[in-house]
Order: C-alpha cells, then structure tokens, then sequence
C-alpha cells in the first residue's frame, strides 16, 4: 500500500493517495517554519480497525448514535494531516502547508500551540495493539517525504507534547524500531 516514492507537490499534500478534505484546520501564523512531527494513535470505536470512524470524526460527519463511544466525541473538531490505516494506507486530510487541529493543548521545547508548526499524523491502533509492519514502513517513507520537504527537526509523540493529557501513540509504538528504520532509510 506504499506509494512509491512518496513526494509532496506544492500545495502540500502528497500524490498518489486519497485525499478528504477536513474542515477542521486553518491558517498557519505568518512565517511559521513546520519544525515538529507529531505521532498519534486513534481507532473509532475504540480497540476496532478498518471501519469509517476516523474519516467520520475528521469530517464533522460522526453519528453520536452510532456507538455510545461516539456520544463523548459529539462536538470535537479535529483532524490530522495524515491517517495511515493498518494496511499502510495513507489518507490526507489537511495540506502541509495549513495547520491541522491534532494537538490541542501543548507545549514542546517551551513552545505552545504546537499545531502552529507540527504536522500530525494518525497511525490506525490504540495504546494497547502493536502497530503493523505495514503502517511503520509508510509512516518512514511518509517522514522522510515530509523531512525532505520541511525543516521537521524533532519527532514527538502525542502524550510527549501533551504529557498528563494524551498517552499515545502509546506504550505499543515502538520507538527504537521507527528511529533506526529511519536512520538506516536515510
């Protein structure tokens, strides 16, 4: 499911994958360098892969109805830049270049407001479920697509840049794996 290679055009978003327009970003500040990756785990329902949840959340199109989960996310606008399910596939919400809603309160390196100059992406899984094979191999080939393309120099988790608020993308995320995939890759 990789695309290869991956690049980013000039408006930001990658070629060659599904792209759905979120509602749920907006500018960047003037001048804002995009120094900052952040990585996230989500699943909607909680603990269950490979259905609509995500997109629905990210789209303002989640039916509160549709599982008693969904009730406490009524409301809650967010979105990420990138989702890559468990399969590899990438899906893009919101172009580089304007400032996705993933981090919410947070701080990293003594800046807040990290959504200003991150970009965030979802891996499809939760605190409990090792990731796939698949998802770490996109989301090296993703980093480097976006290092290549933006002076990204920190990698952080969620619960990193929002410490006692989020845990992901969890204890499952293997860390040591990612980095030196991505170094070897490099």
């Amino acid at each position: 499911m990789i695309p290869s290679p991956i690049q980013i055009d000039e408006t930001g978003c990658l070629d060659n994958v599904r792209f759905i327009s979120s509602p749920n970003s907006d500018d960047r500040p003037v001048g804002c360098a995009i120094n900052l990756l952040v990585i996230h785990n989500i699943s909607l329902p909680p603990d269950e892969f490979g259905g609509e949840g995500v997109v629905e959340l990210f789209t303002n199109k989640l039916d509160p109805g549709a599982h008693p989960y969904y009730q406490t996310l009524h409301g809650l606008k967010v979105s990420a830049h990138f989702f890559i399910r468990r399969n590899g596939e990438i899906i893009q919400f919101v172009p580089c270049g304007k400032r996705a809603w993933h981090a919410g309160e947070s701080c990293w390196r003594g800046r807040t407001r990290c959504n200003d100059f991150s970009i965030g992406v979802e891996l499809e899984g939760s605190d409990a479920t090792p990731f796939t094979g698949m998802q770490y191999a996109t989301l090296i080939a993703l980093t480097q697509a976006l290092q290549a393309a933006y002076p990204i120099t920190d990698i952080a988790g969620h619960s990193d840049i929002s410490a006692g608020r989020k845990t992901d993308p969890g204890p499952c995320f293997d860390w040591e794996r990612y980095r030196a995939a991505l170094s070897a890759a490099s």
